[in-house]
């Protein structure tokens, strides 16, 4: 007998956390502006008799989800654009409205393609079956539209919202003319791809394995071998680095995530069965064969413990203001750039890191919108060592050394999500070791 997966989230949820009683730059914490790509999933249904993750309860996330729920509440803070319960009820809008927004650029696709003459049409629908193309993904739309809808209900379990006060604020977005974001949207579920499926190996192939290296030696130093190394991994996106690195001896991980689109696909994947998804049918480039666009990924890879990572929502730069010298490492991967002030991002770290704590940085320079401050590589290393970091040597095959003189290594990582793409994105990376003073 099958049964709804959002009751099952619902149901693991008051089992395994009872209920509680219980600010960063724009939404680019984790997003790069790379093309586009959707990523979705099929039916979500498991047989009740499956065997689920039930989320678990370790003091870590009773005592983290305690002061989220406080965070999440009205009364706390002011009530604008900027509250994370505001933000979630964004993102919990945006997925709901996922169908509506591909199908109207689905529908647009359809006129320009009406513009064609009869004689070049005939030739398509007889050779390819162009419009066929058209009803499939219009399918795949409505099965996404699942995936985005078993998010929305696990999201209003999870963070206990009820439907509505979502119906609510949908309405008066509605009436103020402001529409969903599909592009969050879109980052979000694209995420899947990279962080959760074999698909996007090499990708995490490119960064993974130095920066665990580089942590494996970290740990291996030191007389006092039994005890927790504590590890920050700001712009976590939905984790699977904080996952990786829990599975090395003695780090006690930290994710933390601003975007609540990321958030709520998180908190989904927490809980969630393997399951098929189609991330590619909202672009129309680059594709070797028409069924390229169409096919299915499946997710996850290799299924998450939840009980190693605990979940820290909010700015970096805030949401550790009662953590100064907690944490042993900060791990920085495509974060560093995404800051308005990146200085905040090194007083933060710089703060927050134990005196001999290690950062570890791999990423690109991209920086987004409306930064107050845009730094060279050289820049950064000069301003770091200023404020009392020491760079060392790194793994060795980490790359090739970027400055002269400098130990600061950088080596291709792609950031593209489709292997089979007629295209490719990707950036030299940055990526050193430095110890704080």
């Amino acid at each position: 007998m099958w049964t709804n997966f959002c009751l099952f989230i619902a149901t693991t949820w008051l089992l395994g956390l009872g209920a509680f009683a219980g600010s960063q730059a724009a939404e680019q914490q984790s997003q790069r502006y790379s093309p586009i790509f959707e990523v979705h999933q099929a039916i979500l249904t498991v047989n009740e008799n499956a065997s689920l993750p039930i989320r678990p309860v370790t003091e870590r996330h009773l005592e983290e989800n305690e002061g989220l729920f406080q965070r999440m509440s009205r009364k706390h803070g002011r009530w604008n654009e900027h509250h994370p319960r505001y933000r979630l009820l964004e993102a919990l809008r945006g997925f709901s409205s996922y169908a509506e927004l591909q199908r109207a650029d689905l529908d647009r696709l359809k006129g320009l393609y009406s513009r064609a003459s009869k004689k070049q049409k005939a030739l398509l629908e007889r050779e390819v079956a162009y419009s066929k193309r058209f009803a499939n993904v219009d399918d795949l739309i409505l099965k996404n539209q699942e995936l985005c809808d078993a998010i929305v209900n696990h999201g209003l379990a999870f963070y206990q919202v009820d439907q509505a006060e979502l119906d609510q604020h949908i309405k008066e977005g509605t009436a103020a003319g402001r529409s969903a974001d599909k592009v969050s949207v879109s980052q979000a579920l694209k995420h899947l791809v990279r962080d959760w499926s074999a698909e996007g190996v090499n990708e995490r192939g490119a960064a993974f394995p130095c920066i665990l290296k580089a942590l494996s030696d970290i740990a291996s130093l030191g007389a006092d071998q039994g005890r927790p190394l504590r590890i920050a991994l700001p712009g976590a996106g939905l984790g699977r680095l904080g996952h990786e690195v829990a599975k090395l001896p003695r780090f006690e991980v930290t994710n933390n995530e601003w975007s609540m689109y990321q958030n709520l696909v998180y908190r989904f994947l927490e809980n969630s069965s393997s399951s098929s998804l189609y991330p590619f049918i909202d672009s129309w480039s680059h594709h070797r064969t028409g069924s390229n666009m169409l096919r299915a990924v499946t997710f996850p890879d290799v299924p998450p413990n939840p009980r190693a990572v605990v979940l820290v929502e909010g700015d970096f730069t805030t949401v550790f203001s009662d953590s100064t010298a907690r944490f042993d490492v900060v791990v920085t991967h495509f974060f560093i750039d995404t800051a308005r002030n990146i200085m905040t991002y090194f007083d933060t770290i710089s703060r927050i890191l134990k005196p001999g704590g290690y950062w570890i940085n791999f990423g690109p320079l991209l920086y987004g919108t409306a930064p107050f401050i845009q730094l060279s590589l050289e820049d950064i290393v000069t301003v770091a060592e200023v404020m009392g970091f020491e760079f060392l040597d790194v793994p060795e095959g980490c790359g090739a050394v970027w400055l002269p003189g400098k130990k600061v290594w950088g080596m291709e990582a792609g950031y593209g999500f489709d292997y089979r793409a007629l295209t490719k994105n990707a950036y030299d990376a940055q990526f050193w070791v430095a110890r704080r003073a």
